[in-house]
């Protein structure tokens, strides 16, 4: 059994920027070091959230309400107060979470930035080793996804929020909602590309975009790429984010602390209206989701998805590793995880683990929340109870709508 060292393992997490995103974020249990740069958000070309779009920030009464609960203004908000991550109203607690939209804060640009790498974490092992933990796997090259991603990947997508050191980005994927049948406007990420854990609070400014940068142009060609590309299926915002309690009491940027229970489930609307479809009918399909997960011994093969944004990565395109997996044990009180072999980095967390089940049907049955700081493995919670009780709390607070 090998032992392992928690500063060997990251999130993967994402890219930063040199502009500050403000966006919200689910936190769970452990996940792959999300990586940003601080920056100004004043800085030339990048426009303050009153100058975004309309300036206009559509809030819903009650969350217009619940800000006001925790002492915030709502005029304030808008003009830029979602930058102060100082306070004590860096809201933390379960029930807490808020995402008023600010139309046409994502931009290409601020989107396509968001992948820029900041940091790296040092190499080692892992420790606290004491369930079942298989041998390293090889690693297996990530392989791109073929355009377009709509057809080849309809479900996946990217993550796009602001944290207290910048811009950040993860993966997600598109879940189907028992309340809504074919009319789903659930997704499926990391807790740690929701909530900071133990030390901090919810994200700001979380949004969700299917089938980002769909026709997989090059870097070069993204830089003039209109919204609709980077975006051709729209903006969509969370309206309600939900993560386990593991992770809020114990969720870090690094080491294994919570990584059984690293997942969230994000309810969103989209940014624009939608023309009343969901985004279930928009991108064309929703994965069912396995909370009665297979052993790892059971499975023959996994393929997880993301848009890894660390090096040699630059976050722009889609792409999947299938192995076989092995199981990696953080904590004995902990459920064992999945462990793959897979060279995708930071910004693909978050991103769906799929089986084919016993009829063929493609089954999200985990999600990426860690691994090594110098990839070649990603690790993922096999979902049981607690994952259903996060995702039924999302679906039954909009089952009436």
């Amino acid at each position: 059994m090998r032992s392992i060292r928690p500063s060997s393992i990251v999130r993967r997490g994402g890219g930063g920027t040199r502009r500050t995103l403000a966006a919200v974020a689910l936190v769970s249990a452990l996940a792959l070091t999300a990586t940003a740069c601080g920056g100004d958000d004043n800085a030339s070309g990048s426009p303050t959230a009153a100058g975004v779009g309309d300036g206009k920030v559509r809030v819903p009464d009650d969350l217009s309400n619940k800000l006001r609960e925790h002492g915030i203004d709502m005029d304030k908000w808008k003009n830029g107060a979602w930058k102060n991550w100082d306070r004590d109203d860096w809201l933390r607690e379960a029930n807490d979470f808020i995402n008023p939209i600010i139309k046409g804060l994502w931009d290409p640009d601020r989107m396509r930035d968001a992948d820029d790498p900041a940091k790296s974490v040092g190499d080692g092992d892992l420790s606290g080793d004491e369930g079942v933990t298989d041998p390293t796997p090889q690693p297996v090259e990530a392989q791109a996804v073929k355009a377009p991603y709509h057809t080849n990947a309809a479900t996946s997508g990217k993550v796009f929020f602001d944290a207290p050191k910048g811009t950040m980005v993860c993966s997600a994927t598109v879940v189907q909602d028992p309340a809504h049948p074919g009319k789903s406007n659930l997704i499926w990420t990391a807790g740690h590309c929701v909530h900071a854990g133990k030390e901090g609070g919810w994200y700001r400014n979380i949004a969700f975009v299917p089938s980002y940068n769909n026709q997989s142009l090059s870097p070069a060609g993204m830089k003039t790429a209109s919204r609709a590309e980077v975006a051709p299926y729209g903006v969509w915002w969370a309206d309600s984010a939900k993560t386990s309690q593991q992770w809020i009491d114990g969720g870090g940027e690094t080491g294994g602390n919570g990584a059984s229970y690293d997942f969230a489930v994000i309810h969103v609307t989209p940014e624009q209206g939608g023309g009343g479809k969901s985004l279930e009918e928009t991108v064309g399909g929703a994965l069912p989701v396995d909370f009665d997960a297979p052993a790892a011994t059971d499975v023959q093969s996994l393929t997880a998805s993301g848009y890894p944004a660390a090096a040699p990565f630059n976050g722009q395109r889609l792409y999947q590793c299938t192995d076989k997996p092995g199981r990696l044990s953080i904590a004995a009180a902990d459920p064992t995880m999945y462990r793959i072999g897979c060279t995708m980095t930071g910004g693909s967390s978050g991103g769906g683990w799929v089986e084919a089940g016993s009829g063929g049907e493609p089954t999200l049955v985990s999600n990426t929340s860690i691994g090594p700081a110098s990839s070649g493995w990603l690790a993922g919670p096999r979902l049981g109870e607690v994952a259903k009780g996060v995702y039924d709390s999302v679906s039954k607070q909009f089952a009436g709508n």
